[in-house]
C-alpha cells in the first residue's frame, strides 16, 4: 500500500473511534452526572528522503468536557447535585473515585451508598453514616448534614489537582492519579440532581459528520484500489 492509502487508513482509525466516543455520549445523555467526551485529532508529520514530508491525521487522546450539567429538582432526601467546580468522593474496591452522580441511599447498614452499591465519603475520607430512624434529615451547601436537627457528618467535595489528568471509570466516576483537595467553591443543593452535559443535538449533527468524512475515506480508498489494479494489469500485458 502506498503512502495515500497509509494516510486514509489512519484517517479512516481516527474518525471510527470518534464514532464510538459520540455513539456513547448519545446513550448517555440521560444519565446523571455524565460528562461529554470529545477525541483530539493530532497531525503527524514524517520527512520522506527524496521526497516531499508525509502528513498523516492520528486521532487517539479523548477530551472529557466538564461543563455544568442541567440541576433537576428531584425533592429526594438523598439527591444531591453540585453546583460549580468539586465531586463527590466514594469508595470501590479500586480506590477513591470522583463522580458528579449524586443519587445516593442509606444502605442495610446505614452507610450512605451509590446505586452501585459503593459508599459516599466524608470530608475526612470515611464513609457517610446515616443514622437509623431519621425523620428530618437536612444538608447545607458545604456538604454538612443534620439528622433531626443534630450534627451527623459531611459529605466531602473534592477537587482534583488537574482535571485534564483525571481518567474515566464506569461512566460517571474518574481515576486522579494526580490526587485531589477539598473544593472551597463547590456548592451542595439536596433534592437536586444534575443531569449529563452532552448536548445531543450537536452531538447527532457530528455523527452525521463523522459518517459522511467516513464514506468519503472510503470511496477514496475503492478508487486507489481501483487505480492499482488497473496500472498492475497493464503492466502484466505490456510483458
Amino acid at each position: 500500500m502506498d503512502s495515500t492509502g497509509y494516510i486514509t487508513l489512519t484517517r479512516q482509525s481516527g474518525l471510527m473511534r470518534e464514532m464510538q466516543i459520540v455513539a456513547n455520549n448519545i446513550a448517555n445523555s440521560a444519565t446523571s452526572g455524565y460528562r461529554q467526551e470529545g477525541l483530539v485529532f493530532s497531525e503527524y508529520v514524517q520527512g520522506i528522503q527524496g521526497g516531499a514530508s508525509l502528513s498523516m491525521g492520528h486521532g487517539n487522546v479523548r477530551q472529557t468536557s466538564f461543563v455544568q450539567g442541567t440541576l433537576t429538582q428531584t425533592g429526594g432526601t438523598y439527591d444531591f447535585a453540585i453546583e460549580g467546580e468539586g465531586f463527590f468522593l466514594i469508595q470501590t474496591p479500586d480506590g477513591e473515585r470522583l463522580t458528579r452522580a449524586g443519587s445516593f441511599s442509606p444502605n442495610g447498614q446505614g452507610d450512605l451508598v451509590t446505586p452501585d452499591g459503593y459508599a459516599v465519603l466524608d470530608a475526612g475520607g470515611a464513609p457517610v453514616f446515616i443514622p437509623p430512624g431519621v425523620r428530618s434529615l437536612s444538608v447545607s451547601p458545604d456538604g454538612t448534614i443534620s439528622a433531626n436537627g443534630a450534627f451527623v457528618g459531611q459529605i466531602g467535595l473534592v477537587q482534583p489537582n488537574d482535571s485534564a489528568s483525571l481518567i474515566r471509570e464506569g461512566g460517571v466516576m474518574f481515576r486522579a492519579d494526580d490526587g485531589f483537595e477539598p473544593s472551597d467553591t463547590a456548592r451542595m443543593l439536596q433534592g437536586f440532581v444534575e443531569a449529563s452535559n452532552v448536548d445531543s443535538i450537536g452531538q447527532l449533527a457530528r455523527m452525521i459528520e463523522i459518517q459522511r468524512a467516513y464514506e468519503m475515506g472510503q470511496n477514496f480508498l475503492d478508487s486507489e484500489d481501483e487505480r492499482v489494479r488497473r496500472a498492475m494489469d497493464a503492466m502484466m500485458k505490456s510483458n
